[in-house]
């Protein structure tokens, strides 16, 4: 009786020991087939922005990451913001160093899982920078790509199976979507946009399509139009002055500089209004020691007014509707070292004054030292521009894109004024000069608007309310 119980245990024994070979041998060739390696991308910190540049690398290659840990800072065109990483693993290669910039979606580190997959992360990414290279050479692709394949077949066997399952990831949105459309194998496409990335028109070369040769047919007319003919001369500009030095553009000013070309569309219009400032020079003083600001009064006066005009907070982005903005978010102005940024001070109306000056005093701390989120600096539905700390009496401000309004203040002055009684007397006095949209906002509609913040400035007193 004894033995059949040995031999039933033996059979047994036997048969997990030929489970647990079996299982260890799947689980070893797990890894050869489904390494992952993922891509850390450049992100989006805002709706304006089209390349980050790195400011520092955080980590450094080889350390272990951890889940909504920072890895790098980026400079948007806004502000410098942390990235986090969005899985565990090991950084394996850095492809973007400090210093440079990259366009947005664009591969700058790659994250291995596990120390055995530093290899191929790494000739993964070398691969990327040579394939970027062989780009701007315009002829080289294939010998740089068949390069890489000899250099390192064992490499380059990993690197083509890992790619199976993120490879959906290179070619952009658009690509993607033609590549539906033509029915085009996104795995057989060689992309030349940045790192290897598959653009729109690679999809048209793979599917047959020859977008580039109507382009000709339509470039002679406007070679012989008269209208078109200044345009060579910016070649034939004069050339700079012996001594003066070219500086680049930072992503700021980059920034700064197409939002301000594109304001130049919007038919604006500018309406003056000067204002006696005594009583609320009387209450600065009052409020002075408690942190509050010049600023922060004329940022509650504007949200009081708004909230009785707003069609003054309005906005128009499509050229073919406005809407009217539920929250009053005042936008204010603010000088930094190389650029211009606005800080927003959220539904300013419904704070009391002094909550308002704390959080003003929280959004200037966070903009000196390059810390604002996107929905601080971009949320704004009316912009505030105070130059009168600087002594300027008057100025016009130009229009933010997808703003109605911006007012201008400039600094408040002694002024002999004539009373209603025929008497002289010398008040403070101060110009606003508002720029509005005149798509949605009309002249009316800014003097009244004008005359309501008129009058919250020469009686105060609801400020603190």
């Amino acid at each position: 009786m004894a033995t059949p119980h040995l031999a039933s245990t033996f059979t047994s024994n036997k048969l997990t020991i030929s489970r647990r070979v079996l299982f260890v041998a799947r689980r070893s060739r797990v890894p050869a087939v489904q390494a992952k390696i993922r891509e850390i991308f450049m992100p989006a910190l805002s709706s304006t922005m089209t390349e980050g540049k790195i400011v520092s690398w955080i980590k450094s290659e080889g350390d272990r990451l951890s889940k909504g840990e920072s890895v790098v800072v980026v400079e948007s065109d806004k502000a410098d913001m942390d990235v986090e990483s969005f899985h565990d693993g090991i950084l394996a290669a850095i492809v973007v160093p400090e210093g440079e910039s990259a366009p947005v979606g664009s591969a700058i580190a790659f994250l291995a899982e596990s120390e055995e997959e530093i290899a191929a992360a790494k000739a993964k990414a070398e691969s990327q920078s040579t394939g970027a290279s062989a780009t701007a050479s315009a002829g080289a692709e294939d010998g740089a790509v068949e390069a890489i394949a000899v250099e390192t077949p064992a490499q380059a066997q990993v690197a083509v199976k890992e790619p199976e399952g993120p490879k959906k990831t290179i070619a952009t949105p658009y690509a993607k979507k033609l590549a539906k459309q033509h029915k085009v194998d996104l795995n057989k496409v060689k992309g030349t946009g940045p790192n290897g990335r598959i653009t729109p028109q690679d999809i048209e070369s793979a599917a047959g399509i020859q977008p580039k040769k109507p382009s000709p047919v339509q470039s002679p007319p406007v070679q012989s139009s008269p209208v078109q003919s200044p345009k060579p001369s910016s070649s034939s500009l004069p050339p700079p002055v012996e001594g003066s030095t070219m500086v680049p553009f930072t992503t700021m000013q980059s920034a700064v500089s197409k939002n301000m070309v594109e304001s130049l569309s919007v038919p604006a219009f500018r309406v003056g209004y000067p204002i006696v400032t005594d009583a609320l020079d009387a209450l600065y003083e009052r409020v002075k020691p408690k942190g509050v600001t010049m600023t922060v009064l004329l940022a509650k006066a504007a949200a009081m007014a708004l909230s009785q005009h707003p069609v003054v907070n309005a906005s128009c982005k499509d050229g073919k509707s406005f809407s009217y903005n539920s929250n009053i978010n005042i936008a204010v102005a603010v000088a930094m070292d190389g650029g211009l940024i606005t800080p927003v001070l959220q539904d300013a109306d419904k704070l009391d004054l002094y909550l308002l000056s704390q959080k003003w005093k929280e959004l200037v701390r966070k903009t000196r030292a390059k810390q604002l989120s996107p929905n601080e600096y971009n949320s704004g539905t009316f912009t505030l521009s105070n130059l009168g700390m600087f002594g300027v009496d008057r100025f016009d401000a130009i229009l933010p894109p997808g703003q109605g309004a911006i007012m201008a203040v400039g600094a408040s002055k002694p002024t002999v004024i004539a009373g209603k009684d025929g008497f002289f007397s010398v008040k403070n006095k101060m110009l606003v000069n508002v720029t509005a949209d005149h798509r949605i906002i009309y002249g009316a509609d800014l003097a009244a608007f004008l005359q309501t913040f008129a009058k919250i400035v020469e009686n105060p007193d609801s400020l603190t309310l």
